[in-house]
């Protein structure tokens, strides 16, 4: 299954259509379709999209959602959803952990798509990663098109397929990706490599600029964002100063955000939760206000995760720019021993992409974060040390992880029920307001999923409002959600009474039909001849030059 773009007349006649949800054509419906596949009974159906909430029987039927009714239904499998909320399948658009096992710890969490839309996949293997998954995978799976890896690749010849294979370059004694400027040739070869992607299917180009800021300059991030926008998508940023001060935050999402809007492209903030969210939030919330298709997404931690060797630790950034203590904040995610400046530089020099564990926010801000409408939830899970794990190994034997892998999205529901938090809000964070996004970007699966309304995609979440809480840990990472007895995925139950079924695999793809090439290499005479109003430069640089006075006098129309 893939994606062919349809238009927003199209897609709004469509919702509107479907946003009748209780009524004589949901009936008729019901009856025309008898028997059912599966027939979900008593629950509380709840869609963030319309506001319907309701206590309903839910019929479905050749995976999709075909009667949400007060009468009776019967189906070849019914599930009594009593005292449950019967909830759009979660949508999460940052895992970095598309294996058998992270699929399966995701979904104990209630997800039913898990997108890298921040690291994504190089641009030159798209249609592979997807062809590897297809007829294989538990829940829906998609990726974006990646800044870094196209940067290894054409920088350090290094070719990485994805955030598992990411020590290809990362624990590699080549950094081309991170900290080279590329040449103007360089430069458009990398905009090659993502361009492809993107002509591939790919969901939206995916920048780890926070990672590269020194080799990244403000032009690269205009031209890499430039390539998405030739095709409408977005682009996803772990943006430059992240994580920083709450101004370098800021100021590194409105690179971001002004690039967007200059070229009307659409924009993700990744894991906007850190010092300056406040900010980042009113910026999104007004663009968005205006007419803009930009969101940010955020995972319910005080603490992030990351490799060892990432530019931003570095002593003159972590302790001497940002005032932090090693000491207390970075936390080794195997041991859970705190490293001091000394230990880190040792550990490096032996295993320099090792997993650790960053205290950066008070406890406080997790609340706030979930107080925020509009806002998605998206966990940045990354995958566990090594990959050679059965899928049926017991959840508590897995080397440890950052929680967020697990618990984000049961997470964000104990934290709400516990902080008063309206549940439609929370249910919009883990569906609707990912969904919703996407939709407009004209990804016709993403049109037909996060929402409870008959006509869509059954992916489907069961849950107990009541009890639904994450069970992980810092220092037990991979425990499973639990509250969340039923997950289905097209249709299918794949979490049954809180068992993920082994082998039952109906996950598809979530991706852009493929089509020709949009790619608009960076030319030097075409720049000049469009932007310029007289024949010399005032300054500020064209793509690839910097013209040189002598005597420092600037020569004006000769």
């Amino acid at each position: 299954m893939s994606d062919s773009t349809i238009t927003r007349r199209d897609f709004n006649t469509g919702a509107t259509a479907a946003a009748a949800i209780v009524g004589t054509a949901g009936r008729a419906l019901a009856q025309s379709a008898a028997p059912l596949d599966l027939a979900i009974l008593n629950g509380r159906v709840m869609d963030p999209e319309t506001g319907f909430d309701q206590v309903a029987n839910v019929g479905v039927k050749d995976g999709r959602i075909v009667s949400i009714t007060t009468e009776e239904l019967s189906g070849a499998r019914t599930i009594d959803a009593s005292g449950h909320v019967v909830a759009p399948g979660f949508i999460d658009t940052h895992f970095h952990w598309p294996r058998a096992i992270g699929n399966k710890i995701a979904l104990r969490d209630g997800r039913t798509t898990v997108m890298d839309l921040e690291m994504g996949t190089l641009g030159t293997l798209v249609n592979d990663w997807y062809a590897a998954r297809e007829g294989s995978n538990q829940t829906n799976y998609g990726c974006a098109t990646s800044h870094e890896f196209a940067r290894a690749f054409v920088l350090d010849g290094i070719t990485t397929t994805d955030t598992p294979e990411a020590l290809n370059h990362r624990g590699s004694d080549k950094t081309g990706w991170s900290s080279t400027r590329p040449s103007l040739e360089q430069g458009n070869a990398i905009l090659k490599v993502i361009d492809e992607g993107l002509a591939a299917g790919a969901i939206g180009m995916g920048s780890t600029l926070g990672y590269m800021r020194d080799g990244v300059s403000a032009r690269e991030v205009f031209e890499v964002q430039r390539t998405a926008g030739n095709y409408g998508r977005p682009s996803a940023f772990h943006f430059r100063y992240t994580p920083g001060t709450d101004t370098q935050e800021s100021n590194g999402i409105q690179e971001m955000l002004a690039n967007a809007a200059a070229l009307g492209a659409p924009a993700i903030a990744c894991h906007f939760n850190n010092p300056g969210y406040n900010l980042v939030h009113e910026l999104l919330t007004r663009m968005r206000e205006r007419g803009m298709n930009v969101w940010g997404e955020l995972y319910p931690y005080v603490a992030g995760s990351t490799a060892l060797n990432a530019v931003f630790l570095e002593p003159e950034v972590w302790v001497q720019q940002l005032g932090y203590k090693y000491e207390d904040t970075i936390q080794d995610a195997l041991t859970g021993e705190f490293y001091t400046q000394e230990t880190r530089a040792e550990m490096i020099k032996k295993e320099p992409a090792r997993l650790v564990q960053v205290y950066k926010m008070p406890p406080e801000a997790v609340t706030d974060w979930l107080k925020m409408p509009g806002v998605a939830i998206a966990s940045d899970t990354m995958p566990i040390a090594g990959d050679g794990f059965a899928w049926d190994t017991p959840y508590e034997d897995l080397p440890n992880s950052h929680p967020r892998g697990a618990g984000s999205f049961a997470r964000a529901l104990r934290m709400g029920r516990e902080n008063g938090i309206p549940l439609m809000q929370s249910l919009a964070q883990t569906s609707w307001n990912s969904a919703r996004p996407l939709s407009e970007l004209g990804l016709k699966s993403m049109q037909e999923r996060g929402r409870m309304q008959e006509g869509m995609v059954a992916d489907i979440t069961i849950f107990n409002p009541e009890t639904v809480k994450d069970n992980a840990t810092y220092e037990k990472g991979t425990l499973p959600s639990e509250g969340i007895p039923y997950v289905i995925v097209n249709g299918t139950v794949v979490v049954d009474d809180s068992e993920v079924l082994k082998d039952v695999n109906p996950g598809q793809p979530i991706r852009f039909e493929p089509q020709e090439s949009l790619l608009q290499p960076v030319d030097v005479a075409a720049w000049t001849q469009t932007y310029y109003d007289v024949p010399q430069d005032f300054g500020g640089g064209v793509p690839g030059s910097q013209p040189v006075y002598d005597k420092r006098v600037i020569r004006c129309c000769d």
